[in-house]
């Protein structure tokens, strides 16, 4: 029988793949891609489905599922009194169990990226980020298998071309399979400054104050919890790809009155996508029937509430970007990668 993407994408979409490998050595994934390359056939590398959405009809080409692991650092168990630590990990590594052990070994850097599901070779693509901290503030470099030149490149933080989520990664789609991915994290029980007004006040902390590490981790999975954005079986609107639209960089001018604004250093403007949405008349749970839905606790996350059909969460999709474009002007841009699909 063949393998069906539903069962390994968090939305739970997506029809058969042709052929499926999963690779859990760094050999057995250079092997299964350059095995694809040279027969010319579609290739899917796919880490924890969770920025995904799959057609119904499938993929008609390999899938390769990376699954190797490893977590190493420069540093032993006890680290330093000061400095940083040099932590490389396996991109078929989870990313929320990285976040966890960062915490626990004492390596601050990540702790408010608690809860995001995945696999640590995907967060460079996209620069994964919330509550104020992002991948890029503590990637050293990135290892990945370049399938145009097949063979093995390593790039610095200055050479991935971070951005709001997005990368040369991202940009150039397809080329790089990241194998490993090196943080560079400091070494202490706090955590980096809190960047995000909602984590300060939940830890009762001011803007640009830090906080014991671990309760920031906790603080955020419990915000995203309150918000359906930590995977659970039971909870429908965790069957999800996240946060469904990227918030929009637009003009000053652009920004609707009373909608959040962020100044950006290029003198632009970041706006929220989840205001534009509810302002827009879609509020959480809309339409509130049906076999897709906007989370009951989050506009920003379109949910398969059972029995769903890709095209059904395309059309829920579109409505949405439509009707925001139609009230604001502002045309807002899928996050998850859609693959042999359109919005």
């Amino acid at each position: 029988m063949p393998e069906v993407l539903a069962d390994h994408t968090t939305l739970r979409l997506g029809g058969p793949a042709s052929s499926y490998v999963v690779a859990r050595t760094v050999d057995e994934l250079t092997e299964a891609v350059t095995t694809a390359d040279a027969a010319g056939e579609d290739l899917l590398v796919l880490g924890g489905g969770s920025n995904l959405v799959v057609a119904d009809d499938g993929f008609p080409g390999t899938v390769v599922e990376v699954a190797t692991s490893g977590v190493s650092s420069d540093l032993d168990d006890a680290g330093p009194a000061c400095g940083g630590a040099l932590v490389t990990v396996a991109a078929g590594e989870s990313w929320d169990d990285l976040v966890a052990t960062a915490v626990d070994r004492g390596w601050a850097g990540v702790e408010a990226l608690a809860g995001i599901p995945g696999r640590v070779g995907a967060t460079p693509i996209q620069n994964v980020g919330a509550y104020g901290q992002d991948v890029s503030q503590t990637i050293a470099q990135v290892r990945v298998w370049d399938r145009l030149l097949k063979g093995f490149r390593t790039f610095a933080n200055a050479d991935c071309r971070f951005g709001y989520r997005t990368s040369r990664f991202k940009a150039d789609p397809g080329r790089h399979v990241v194998v490993d991915v090196t943080f560079q994290l400091r070494v202490g029980t706090l955590s980096e400054p809190v960047g995000y007004s909602e984590l300060a006040r939940t830890l009762g902390v001011e803007i640009g104050q830090r906080a014991p590490a671990a309760d920031v981790r906790q603080a955020v999975l419990e915000l995203r919890r309150g918000k359906g954005m930590v995977l659970d079986a039971d909870d429908q609107d965790t069957w999800s790809a996240g946060s469904f639209f990227t918030n929009p960089v637009v003009e000053p001018d652009r920004v609707p009155e009373g909608a959040p604004a962020y100044p950006q250093p290029d003198g632009s403007v970041k706006t929220s996508a989840a205001w534009l949405i509810d302002h827009a008349g879609f509020s959480r749970g809309y339409p509130g029937h049906g076999p897709v839905t906007l989370s009951t606790k989050h506009t920003l996350a379109l949910t398969n509430r059972g029995g769903a059909t890709t095209k059904d969460l395309l059309a829920l999709a579109r409505e949405v970007r439509d009707g925001v474009e139609s009230r604001f002007g502002i045309r807002l841009v899928n996050e998850p990668v859609l693959l042999g699909v359109e919005l």
